[in-house]
């Protein structure tokens, strides 16, 4: 709902617009075309707006009802073509006058018929082929078959489906008495279609060629340096304008790069001096060490132009790459055999065992678990929980272990990682031969 400040400000701004609607709603940003209209009829009658906005029905005169319905039977019986043209009334409307002046006309609307003609699927199909081979419109095919253009465009969907083939696709082109002038305009505009695909592409190759750059290059992040090599090496094809448009190249940037490519490498005995003295040196000397023998040799030069020709010349000292700190110094002893190989399946309880050290990070610090798992099922048969992985977490897991087994038969090979945890004097294996109990457990432990 508008106030009657803004009604009345649209009202004003479309007479002064010389009643221009769509400058008007562009202008305002409001209202829709059929608000506007309903204010400019309220004020051209009554000279002001209402206070209050009410929505009020339309109203039309008995000479606006009588124009459109004529305009109806006239123009094809086309309810959408009426309301087009004349700009009113809305289709329940239109066809509410139709009935009053000419009840039987809305009998024979285009595309409504009351009876609807069966059509075989053969004949679907006959001119579903004719609409995608036609010549001429859609229209003229579906008044050749007796359907509305809608109907034969439904029975196209439903033959091919939705995506509509190339063949059906409405083509632009250009009428059969296209002047020579339309022709030769469009031929000039493919040449230079062609004439500016063919400049990117020897741009590339030349890239390729001179610069060693790839053809996927983008010639918009080459310095000028070499956008001026590749206008020189393309100059005698192309215009020298274009070029420099396509690489987006000043011309002053052009000339200048150009004036000092002439002048050759000023460098050069220089370039000689420093590659003899780095390999002279045994490839050891940097580019500090090159500035100060040549400063030695009364060759006075900047480090910066010695370290851009070493980098240049790709001049590089060997570094030697410095080894980690690492402080594993070898086995503390010869490393049992490895009995499992790998199989860890176990037909019976007791047979294969298998052991290592767990690491957790609490937030009270950290803290090492050692279980011992039977093969058979998965069961953890004992384990032991410390701040250290020392022997004695380790001495305490195995006690429990083999308090455990009960049957003197049973003789367990205890398979672990063969760490220090296992392997130390005092471990493990030294603690599990005091204790009364089968020593085979544990002269097995480092057999893993």
């Amino acid at each position: 709902m508008y106030s009657y400040a803004e009604r009345m400000r649209a009202v004003q701004l479309y007479i002064k617009l010389d009643r221009r609607m769509n400058a008007t709603i562009r202008q305002l940003g409001y209202p829709t075309k059929n608000s506007l209209k309903d204010w400019c009829r309220e004020f051209e009658c009554r000279g002001d707006l209402s206070v209050g906005y009410v929505r009020t029905k339309r109203w039309y005169s008995e000479e606006q009802k009588r124009v459109a319905v004529e305009h109806y039977l006239s123009h094809g019986r086309c309810s959408v073509a009426t309301r087009k043209a004349l700009g009113y009334p809305c289709k329940a409307t239109l066809s509410a006058w139709i009935d009053e002046y000419d009840p039987t006309s809305r009998h024979r609307v285009i595309g409504r018929a009351t009876t609807a003609i069966s059509r075989s699927e053969r004949q679907k199909r006959a001119a579903v082929i004719d609409l995608c081979s036609r010549y001429g419109s859609a229209d003229e095919v579906a008044q050749e078959v007796g359907v509305s253009r809608q109907t034969l465009y439904k029975w196209k969907d439903e033959q091919l489906g939705r995506e509509a083939p190339a063949s059906m696709t409405h083509h632009h082109n250009l009428p059969a008495t296209a002047s020579r002038e339309e022709l030769e305009r469009e031929l000039d505009a493919l040449r230079k279609d062609v004439r500016r695909l063919q400049l990117e592409h020897d741009l590339l190759k030349k890239a390729n060629e001179l610069l060693k750059k790839d053809l996927g290059i983008d010639l918009r992040l080459l310095t000028n340096r070499e956008k001026t090599l590749l206008v020189d090496a393309l100059r005698q094809t192309y215009a020298l304008s274009g070029l420099l448009v396509r690489l987006d190249l000043a011309p002053s940037s052009y000339f200048y790069h150009r004036a000092q490519l002439r002048l050759g490498d000023r460098y050069a005995p220089l370039r000689q001096s420093v590659r003899g003295l780095f390999e002279t040196n045994r490839s050891c000397y940097g580019y500090r060490r090159i500035h100060a023998a040549l400063a030695r040799a009364h060759t006075r030069v900047s480090e910066k132009v010695v370290r851009r020709l070493m980098e240049q010349e790709r001049l590089v000292v060997a570094a030697v790459k410095r080894r980690r700190y690492s402080s594993y110094q070898g086995e503390v002893d010869a490393a049992p055999q490895n009995l499992l190989n790998r199989d860890f399946q176990a037909g019976a309880p007791n047979r294969k065992w298998l052991t290592d050290i767990t690491e957790f990070q609490l937030p009270a610090g950290k803290v090492y678990l050692s279980p011992v798992i039977d093969c058979f099922d998965g069961l953890v048969v004992s384990w032991s929980v410390g701040t250290r992985p020392d022997a004695d977490l380790v001495n305490t897991m195995l006690d429990v272990a083999i308090e455990t087994i009960t049957d003197s038969a049973d003789r367990p090979v205890v398979h672990s990682d063969r760490g220090a945890h296992y392997r130390w004097p005092g471990g493990a294996v030294a603690h599990a031969r005091c204790i009364a109990h089968p020593l085979h457990v544990a002269q097995r432990l480092l057999a893993g």
